[in-house]
């Protein structure tokens, strides 16, 4: 198996973007490809068939390199759940909480499952595209690093950094970080991309000179700025919506409140790009706007945020929603919330005596939930009804806890099959969700709700049976003409045969290469 590693000189340099068109590229010219991140730090993850979870980039990278999702993808995964503290997962399952400096002492086992994930995709694949995280020239991040050039010189591969041009200072940013590496790390810096570049090349080429003499190394291409380009974000939440331009257009407003641990905010992006929808994130310290329907989203510290809603005084505004003919969905986190009571008793996303005794939700649907160790990691397929309607859905389950009481004898799924077995199945569960006794207010723990159209297009007739919106959007559909658009600008702005023999040419010494253990 070939090696190559995008590393940037920031955070959003472009590394995921570029990681998925170069996993189609080469994917379209017949290479097996897999793509790889040793160590991601995200929110928004996703469920692989087997039921481990990784981060929502290398979801996106896998569907770009046509291969189905595998733990070993993303071998190590940090979501945090405060500013100190993150929940450590590795090869899809979650093992322990961890503070920063606990972390740190870890990574020398962390890497033992890196290089294992990496010698596993070598007997499936011929080439291993590699995302890196931040920046290899984080100082105070060096020691025992596992997600840039630590794991680029275990395994002996090559490296193309990435630069943004948008933000200003791309020449700083290259040769910054390559002085601050390592005589070895920059011998196996390939080349540069540089990213987002808008106007005439001509302006730029005196300075691509320049970067190529003074560093000896070649710019491999400069990417330009994509305008349009959606597809799923890991970290940042994209705000901009797509909205239709004719006047008499139908729209329905939608309000989503922005927590501080919002986790899986991809189930949100069918309906931003949606034509006919306005969706809008509330920030901290702004009221809900008169709306259609509120969509509590998944949490990562469901206590935590919860205190967040209250002390924002939304839960006084959706209570004036829901009297004035409103309607709430909840997912997830969100569903969890809207219930009476909140028990995290083994402190599992909280160490509060309060959480352990238990918490007053907000009060709209009777459930209680009580979180527990085990994680339901699943992808699952059911029949949806509401409103007198039904339709097919599919989606995913990632979460922590089970919800029980007498608002669940009105699920809103039935007939539900999960992939992967989980507590749920120990009880014969065959629905999920609630829908209220008035029909105002839907919750699930199913992610992935308006991917489809079929689903969306049943929400939407509970929102507004008298919507008349014809068309939606089928987000798998939407996401493969993205990423063959991505791979087209790919191939005409980068030198593809440049890379292609970075690529071929290997390892750089195998004496630097690793053993793990398998």
């Amino acid at each position: 198996m070939k090696t190559l590693m995008v590393q940037g000189t920031t955070s959003d340099a472009g590394k995921s973007t570029l990681v998925a068109g170069l996993c189609r590229v080469f994917v379209n010219l017949g290479y097996k490809v897999a793509p790889f991140k040793p160590q991601n730090m995200a929110l928004n993850s996703a469920v692989t068939s087997d039921g481990g979870e990784i981060g929502r980039a290398q979801a996106l990278q896998a569907i770009a390199a046509k291969t189905p999702l595998r733990v070993d993808f993303n071998p190590i995964l940090l979501k945090p759940n405060s500013d100190t503290g993150a929940q450590v997962i590795v090869h899809g399952k979650a093992i322990s909480n961890m503070e920063a400096d606990s972390y740190h002492d870890y990574k020398k086992v962390a890497m033992d499952a890196v290089l294992t994930s990496h010698q596993r995709l070598a007997n499936d694949f011929n080439v291993l595209m590699v995302e890196g995280a931040g920046s290899p020239a984080e100082i105070n991040l060096r020691a025992n690093d596992i997600a840039n050039m630590g794991y680029a010189e275990a395994v002996d591969c090559p490296v193309i950094l990435v630069a943004d041009i948008d933000k200003g200072g791309v020449f700083a940013h290259l040769v910054g970080t390559l002085a601050l590496l390592s005589e070895s790390e920059q011998a196996r810096v390939k080349g540069f991309v540089i990213n987002r570049f808008r106007g005439d090349i001509k302006l730029l080429e005196s300075g691509l000179d320049w970067l190529e003499e003074k560093t000896g190394k070649p710019v491999l291409g400069v990417l330009p700025y994509l305008h349009d380009l959606a597809l799923d974000a890991e970290d940042a939440i994209a705000i901009d919506n797509k909205l239709t331009t004719e006047s008499d257009a139908r729209i329905i407003n939608i309000a989503v409140p922005l927590l501080p641990h919002i986790s899986n905010h991809t189930d949100f992006d069918a309906l931003r790009l949606h034509q006919h929808i306005n969706l809008t994130y509330v920030r901290v310290g702004e009221r809900i706007p008169d709306c259609d329907l509120i969509i509590l989203p998944g949490s990562k510290n469901v206590i935590e945020d919860l205190a967040f809603v209250k002390a924002q005084g939304w839960q006084e505004q959706i209570q004036r929603h829901l009297r004035y003919g409103g309607k709430v969905l909840g997912i997830c986190g969100g569903y969890q919330m809207l219930g009476n009571k909140i028990f995290d008793p083994l402190g599992i996303e909280s160490s509060s005596t309060q959480a352990k005794v238990g918490v007053d939700g907000l009060g709209f649907l009777d459930i209680t939930t009580v979180l527990s160790a085990d994680k339901t990691l699943t992808k699952a397929h059911a029949t949806m009804t509401v409103a007198g309607k039904s339709c097919q859905v599919k989606g995913y389950e990632i979460h922590c806890g089970r919800s029980s009481g007498a608002a669940l004898a009105s699920p809103l799924l039935s007939e539900l099959q999960l992939s992967v077995d989980t507590a749920c199945d120990a009880d014969n569960l065959t629905t999920d969700g609630v829908v209220s006794q008035d029909g105002q207010i839907i919750g699930t723990y199913l992610h992935g709700l308006f991917d489809s159209r079929e689903a969306t297009e049943l929400i939407l007739h509970w929102v507004d049976k008298d919507n008349g919106i014809t068309e939606h959007i089928d987000l798998d559909e939407h996401r493969e003409i993205q990423l063959e658009r991505l791979a087209s600008v790919c191939q005409q702005y980068l030198d593809i045969e440049k890379i292609t023999e970075v690529i071929q040419q290997g390892t750089l010494n195998k004496s630097l290469l690793k053993k793990a253990p398998i």
